[in-house]
């Protein structure tokens, strides 16, 4: 399922013009953004929760040369399921 096809699903669940649907997950999505970007944490119940996590800058080696590399710092967007969202999958 895609963005387009979740906007879908939304306007026919909840009898919205397709427009308004899209609006909505748009602003959803936007949201989780803009709160992940300020390294806030989003959870929503029963689904599972958005955080970010950190890593430092280290020293690497390149596999094929065994060359030293430096690897910059970076953060990266984590998901973790919630236990509703686990069962539900696992038909529990």
């Amino acid at each position: 399922m895609n963005k387009s096809d979740l906007a879908k699903q939304l306007a026919e669940k909840a009898s919205l013009s397709k427009g308004d649907a899209e609006k909505c997950v748009a602003i959803v999505w936007e949201s989780i953004q803009d709160a992940l970007t300020q390294g806030e944490r989003v959870e929503i119940r029963g689904f599972g929760s958005f955080s970010v996590k950190h890593f430092d800058a280290r020293e690497g080696r390149n596999p094929k040369t065994g060359e030293s590399i430096k690897i910059e710092p970076r953060s990266l967007p984590r998901f973790k399921a919630g236990k509703d969202l686990k069962d539900r999958i696992n038909h529990k």
